[in-house]
């Protein structure tokens, strides 16, 4: 459990679009408190995704011994969405290289004039909870019956998943003009093959609980 939490969550953090925007933040005039706000935005609403998520699941009983076949049914069920996300992203990503080098267009407008409110409200909406985000929580809510040990592993999967928001920051306050600098060459990768990971990593997820959810149940698992 607590692996399969930790890999969800690794592939939860691919963000593309947060490394991007965390990029433009610290080239701010106040990068630090421009940075720091969009690191809170990101940080309330993974942690304000994660308990709710959360508390639906053990409200639906997917934790209980005796709900195996619902809990196969939910994972099956998420990975084949997880598998259409990703066959979307796919579709999208083979656009014209001129679009795939734009920030998506609300967020390009967002981000125009850096502030720290804005950042906040950027952090926010690019931490809205994620399919594979949900895949993370689930292999924790379904599958962990102490409250406590629950609460520390959703602590991890949470840090994990915005790696991409609050791991730029860190690296900026020790080296700021050597972050700046590997970010501008990081995020022009990104630019071009950001969809790939994004696909992969959906597509990874998808897979896992699809394979799970199947042999769950089937009485293999």
């Amino acid at each position: 459990m607590l692996i399969q939490a930790v890999a969800f969550s690794l592939l939860a953090a691919i963000s593309p679009t947060g490394l991007l925007v965390a990029a433009v933040f610290l080239g701010s005039a106040s990068p630090r408190l421009t940075a720091m706000a969009y690191v809170a935005g990101a940080i309330g609403m993974t942690v304000l995704g994660a308990a709710i998520l959360f508390v639906l699941l053990r409200a639906g009983g997917l934790d209980r011994p005796d709900a195996l076949q619902a809990r196969y049914d939910f994972r099956l069920g998420l990975g084949i969405a997880l598998l259409l996300a990703a066959g979307y992203l796919r579709r999208r990503g083979l656009r014209s290289r001129e679009k795939s080098e734009q920030l998506p267009g609300p967020m390009a407008r967002m981000i125009a004039r850096p502030g720290p409110a804005v950042a906040f409200v950027a952090g926010v909406a690019i931490y809205v909870p994620s399919l594979t985000f949900v895949a993370a929580v689930q292999a924790v809510a379904t599958t962990e019956p102490g409250v406590v040990n629950a609460v520390l592993l959703l602590t991890v999967v949470v840090v994990i998943t915005a790696t991409a928001a609050w791991l730029p920051l860190v690296s900026y306050l020790f080296s700021p003009e050597r972050t700046g600098q590997q970010l501008a060459l990081f995020n022009g990768w990104l630019r071009l093959h950001g969809y790939l990971l994004l696909v992969g990593a959906a597509g990874i997820c998808g897979l896992a609980l699809v394979v799970n959810g199947a042999l769950g149940l089937a009485g293999v698992a």
